[in-house]
Order: structure tokens, then C-alpha cells, then sequence
């Protein structure tokens, strides 16, 4: 049948099984726009108060769903901003398919109202990404875009229409959409010379990232470990991905890692790394990474072989397929003097902070606590993040949803919109700073238009906290543009948009509040009175090896 682009845009959508839509209309897309209001039943449309709220919400959608994330924008000003949105996607591979619409065929590249070459400015920041210039050529280029986004290493792909496209006339013919199955393409060799390491480790350790969640191997991964007997550790992404309640879990790795971890990474035989990529926040010095071990790293990108830190063997393939494969073969194997010294540092290290106030860290375990730990966590950038992977046991994949590769300050109110939107079942809580919720706080406004019941909870310390701890600890105390002394009143500003404020000063008083913001099913923020200065421990020091890691107590014998 003859369709419109438009009309196309939103079959095909169908066809993908979109049921949510998230972005900000412009005269560019007006055509689609108008065709979305006509299937409001069949797929949702959340209007976001700015571009990056979509563009975040989408993505927050995609990584609680493991579903496809879809968000929409205009021309010019509407597709760059959804430029930082798409980043963080990426770099974190992250299925998103952003479509734009630009200014007609014939006033491209002429420097036309509200025109920008959104491919070019997205090309390094996409996975792929398109300029539709012939409706004949939509449909097949909106479902390659849905595969390309889902296959492989997750990532965006952008699709931009200009406006006459939109408008002009195709035949279309629904397609199903195959279901993508991962490849169980996976070199012998590999996986021989990989057995072989595995059984000759007299000290082994596992390393999680963020693969682990997008390739759906957290039961193959719960396997492996017990079968390995082997400690666990994981990236700021891999989170949830092996239970933070299991007694062979170590905690976090890197610059804001455990001793634990940290020490058992710098000192065991065989560093087995699954579907990470060796972040500089992980490795710390990356010449004395992990440097009395062999290093086996499993990934399904081989560009990420030998990238960052050298490795001794790799295997290259989807973590799920890889992991089942080893199961098959792998005997029981035993390393009980290990993990009795692993467990020691567990005993000698705990994490811990001060009891006698209310910080970061209480709020982070009493929201653990009233939630049981089954609650969507979604957090910003700094302090608090680190707090919220430091002092929340997740225990399951998707739960845990946060910007690790850009590190994007604004990106947790969105992604929590979109995360509630695709887990309506779910509580869902974005932690945040101050200095982060200024970001994006508009999005309060979305979460009241379309009665999104996310909890919003505010650590204010009325600084930047993270900076300030750097600025504390390594730039002589001298506090530049960091100290947020204004009268911003986020309880006011909560109730100007139409949502809940309490704000809370006291442990007692934080507990209370968010007990109510539980049962209250709409969005309410809570303003978190804490300390300037208090900091995240352990941290290791920029340059220094993660084996150096240091905390509050050997600050101060230091001073002695």
C-alpha cells in the first residue's frame, strides 16, 4: 500500500514494537508528529522539557528493558541537542535509535533555518547513522537501524529525514523483524588456550563490566564463578550482572574500589576479564595494573583486545554463548587458600563511614533497606554515584542504570523517566548531587505532565562534591567555581512544578521522608541536607596504581 514517510516512520516503529516514544516536536517533524498523535493508542509519546531529557529517557528505557530505545527531535537546535544524550549511549553501548528531521532535499547544505548535518556532527558518537533522501529507502533503513542498534556491541544509530521525505509517497509492505540471535561463531583455539589458563591459576580473579548486563549472562556468569570458586569484582556498568550479596563478591574495582578488590586484582595469578573494556577509572596506572597476572579477556568487540592494557589470551564472541561453552567443559576446580586470604581483606577492609549524621552513604543503604534491594537505581555523576555503587547491593542485571563511559552530570532524571516508562512495576529512585540535578531538573515538569512516579532523591552538599574532593586532596584546598552558595530551594522548586519536596537534615528524617515517597505514586523530591566535605572512600590517587589505594584512616596516620 502507498504510504507516507511519515506513515512509514510509525509502521515501522510498529513493526519493532516500540510501545514508547520520547522527544520534542519542530516544525521539521511535524509531519511524523502528526501521524504519532493518530496511533496514541499503540505507541506512547512522552514530551520530554528538553531534547537531552529524551534522548537520556531513551536510553534509561533501553538499559531497564534491554529492549531498543527510541527518541525523536527537530532540526537544528532539536537534533544537537540530543548530541550529548546519544554520547553517553555510546559509550556505554547502549541500544538508542534517535530520528531527526532536517530542513528538505533541496535546501540542504545551503545553510537553510534550523539546518545542521546532524549525520556528520553524530558520525563519531553512532554506531551507524543515516540521511534518508528517498521515502522509497525509509523502511528497510529504519529496520537496519533497529539491528544495527541491538546486534553485536549494542549502540545509537541516528536516521535523519529531511522534512519533503516525511511528506512524499512509497509502497510499503509490513516486514516481522527477525529475531536476533547471538553468534555462536567462537574460535576453538581461543577457547582451548583459555580452559588451559583457567586450570592452571593457582589465584584467580574475576573481573565483571558492563558486557555481562547487555549480553543477558548473568546466570552463565553465576555458573562460571561457582564452578571456578573464584572472587568477583566489577565495573561502575557490570553492576548487578554477579549477586553483591554472594560471599565470593569483592566489590567494586578502581579508582573508588575496594581495598578488597583492589589488593586481590594486584595479586592474583590470572585476571579473567568478562565484557570489560579497562576503563582509566579501573586500571588506575595501567603499566602496574594487575601486573603479577596473566590477563584472559572475554569480549565481543575485538577492537577492545589489547586497547588499553596488554593482554595475555582473548576470546572474542558474545559473553552468554562464550561463558555456556566454558561451563560445558569446565570441570569443579578449587583455590580454598585464595579465597580464605580474599576473604580476609573482606574482614580487614570493610566499607564504612560516619554513623552519627546524615551522609551520602546512610541514605544510599536506607534506600536499600526500605526498597529490599528491588528497587531501579538510577543515578548522575560524582559523589553520590560512587556512594550508590558502593553501598547498594544490587543483585540482579538492569537495575543499576548510570552514565560510566561520558560520565554525564543531567543524564539520571531522564533515564529514570525512561526506566519507569519501560518498568512501570518497578521503584524507581534517581540519586543525585546538587550540582547534577540543576542539570535537567525541567524533567520534574515531565515526570508531573505525564504522572511518571520516579523518587527523586538529592545528596546536597552545595558544592561539586566530587571536584571539591580533588580540589580538597590534591589542588591545595583552593575551592575554583565549585561552591554552589546560592538560594536555590529544591523543595520550591519541586512544588512550583507540580511535584512533592520534603527536604530532610536528619538520618531520621531522611528515613521518614522516604518511607512517604514509597507509598505517596507520584514524583516527589527529597532534598538531602549533608556535609560539604565529606569524601568517597577508598580512592586511588591520579597516576597511582589501584594497589594504592588509600582511605580516611591512612590520610590522617599520614598527618601523624
Amino acid at each position: 500500500m502507498q504510504l507516507t514517510g511519515s506513515q512509514i516512520v510509525i509502521e515501522c516503529l510498529k513493526e519493532q514494537g516500540v510501545d514508547t516514544v520520547f522527544g520534542y516536536p519542530g516544525g521539521a517533524i511535524l509531519n511524523v508528529y502528526d501521524e504519532l498523535y493518530k496511533h496514541s493508542s499503540e505507541i506512547t509519546h512522552i514530551l520530554t522539557s528538553h531534547e537531552q531529557g529524551a534522548a537520556h529517557a531513551a536510553d534509561g528505557y533501553a538499559r531497564a528493558t534491554g529492549k531498543v530505545g527510541v527518541c525523536f527531535a527537530t532540526s537544528g537546535p532539536g537534533a544537537t541537542n540530543l548530541v550529548t544524550g546519544i554520547a553517553t549511549a555510546y559509550m556505554d553501548s547502549i541500544p538508542v535509535v534517535a530520528i531527526t528531521c532536517n530542513v528538505g532535499v533541496a535546501l540542504l547544505g545551503k545553510d537553510s533555518f534550523q539546518e545542521i548535518d546532524i549525520a556528520g556532527v553524530t558520525m563519531p558518537i553512532t554506531k551507524h547513522n543515516y540521511i534518508v533522501k528517498d521515502v522509497k529507502k525509509l523502511a528497510n533503513t529504519i529496520r537496519k537501524a533497529f539491528v544495527i542498534a541491538k546486534s553485536g556491541r549494542p549502540g545509537p544509530v541516528l536516521i535523519d529525514i529531511p522534512k519533503d521525505v516525511t511528506a512524499d509517497s512509497a509502497e510499503y509492505v509490513k516486514v516481522e523483524p527477525g529475531v536476533l540471535y547471538p553468534s555462536h561463531e567462537v574460535n576453538e583455539e581461543e577457547i582451548s588456550n583459555a580452559l588451559k589458563m583457567i586450570r592452571n591459576a593457582k589465584k584467580p580473579y574475576i573481573f565483571v563490566g558492563g558486557g555481562a548486563v547487555l549480553s543477558g549472562a548473568d546466570k552463565e556468569l553465576y555458573t562460571f564463578v561457582k564452578k571456578m570458586d573464584a572472587p568477583v569484582t566489577d565495573s561502575l556498568m557490570g553492576k548487578g550482572a554477579f549477586p553483591g550479596t554472594d560471599p565470593l563478591y569483592t566489590g567494586m574495582l578502581g579508582m573508588h574500589g575496594t581495598k578488597t578488590s583492589n589488593y586481590g586484582v594486584s595479586e592474583c595469578d590470572l585476571l579473567i576479564v568478562l565484557g570489560a573494556r579497562f576503563s582509566d577509572r579501573v586500571t588506575g596506572n595501567a603499566k602496574k595494573f594487575a601486573k603479577n597476572a596473566k590477563i584472559l579477556q572475554i569480549d565481543v568487540d575485538a577492537a577492545e583486545m589489547n586497547k588499553n592494557v596488554l593482554i595475555t589470551e582473548g576470546v572474542v564472541g558474545d559473553l552468554k554463548v562464550v561463558l555456556g561453552i566454558l561451563n560445558e567443559r569446565l570441570e569443579q576446580l578449587s583455590h580454598p587458600q585464595w579465597i580464605e586470604k580474599i576473604m580476609d581483606y573482606k574482614n580487614r577492609f570493610p566499607m564504612s563511614y560516619h554513623q552519627e549524621k546524615l551522609t551520602g552513604p546512610y541514605v544510599v543503604e536506607e534506600i536499600y533497606r526500605q526498597t529490599e534491594g528491588n528497587a531501579v537505581i538510577v543515578t548522575e555523576v560524582g559523589q553520590h554515584q560512587m556512594w550508590a555503587a558502593q553501598y547498594y547491593k544490587f543483585t540482579q542485571p538492569r537495575t543499576f542504570l548510570t552514565s560510566g563511559g561520558l560520565g554525564t552530570m543531567g543524564y539520571g532524571l531522564g533515564a529514570s523517566l525512561g526506566a519507569k516508562m519501560g518498568m512501570p512495576d518497578k521503584t524507581v529512585v534517581n540519586i543525585a548531587g546538587d550540582g547534577c540535578f540543576r542539570m535537567n531538573m525541567n524533567e520534574i515538569a515531565t515526570a508531573v505532565r505525564h504522572n511518571i512516579p520516579v523518587i527523586q532523591v538529592v545528596i546536597n552538599n552545595h558544592v561539586l562534591g566530587m571536584v571539591r574532593q580533588w580540589q580538597n586532596l590534591f589542588y591545595g584546598q583552593r575551592y575554583s567555581s565549585t561552591v554552589l552558595n546560592d538560594a536555590v530551594d529544591f523543595v520550591k522548586l519541586a512544588e512550583a512544578m507540580g511535584a512533592e519536596g520534603i527536604r530532610a537534615k536528619t538520618c531520621e528524617e531522611f528515613k521518614e521522608a522516604f518511607a512517604r515517597a514509597l507509598n505517596l505514586g507520584k514524583p516527589i523530591v527529597i532534598d538531602c541536607q549533608i556535609d560539604c566535605d565529606d569524601k568517597v572512600w577508598p580512592m586511588v590517587a591520579p597516576g597511582a596504581a589501584i594497589s594504592e589505594a588509600f582511605d580516611e584512616k591512612d590520610l590522617q596516620a599520614q598527618k601523624k
